[in-house]
């Protein structure tokens, strides 16, 4: 309900500072992070420090098994456009339940193992929604997920 502001935000600093504020918060856990350089885009600085907040945390949460967890957020130029990618190695998913994965409440992982709300891809789903943009999800079981969003440049 706040004010929707767009404005050139450093994706990569942004993505730096969710990441360093996660890795405060849970000491114990050594995550690789690799963050590409440079990526700017024309978005509201608060909306999409929510997304990148609630996409970091799943990466983190869902590398927890992994012996060597990673995560990457980059971009690549497809058709003209940036997609921005946030990447991990971790329990992965089946893509048969992709369609459900931005849907409020759906979770895929045992509660027990994997503790949360269901709302937080809903949550960065409609983020990415109100910047006009589309985000989608590739996963395989054992092997991690990506995130792929767009947002649209004005």
């Amino acid at each position: 309900r706040s004010r929707f502001s767009r404005q050139p935000v450093d994706l990569s600093r942004l993505v730096r500072k969710v990441a360093d504020k996660i890795r405060e918060s849970r000491p114990g856990k050594q995550v690789e992070v690799r963050i590409h350089e440079g990526l700017v885009a024309d978005c509201d600085p608060d909306l999409m420090q929510i997304a990148l907040e609630q996409l970091l945390d799943n990466a983190w949460k869902f590398t927890a098994a992994v012996s060597h967890p990673k995560i990457e957020f980059g971009c690549d130029v497809r058709d003209g456009k940036q997609v921005f990618f946030l990447k991990d190695n971790g329990v992965g998913f089946d893509m048969v339940y992709a369609p459900k994965i931005f849907t409020a409440f759906q979770t895929l992982h045992p509660f027990d193992e994997y503790p949360g709300t269901g709302i937080g891809l809903a949550v960065v789903q409609r983020i990415i929604r109100r910047h006009e943009g589309d985000i989608w999800v590739e996963g395989k079981v054992g092997e991690g997920a990506a995130f792929y969003f767009t947002v649209n440049q004005k």
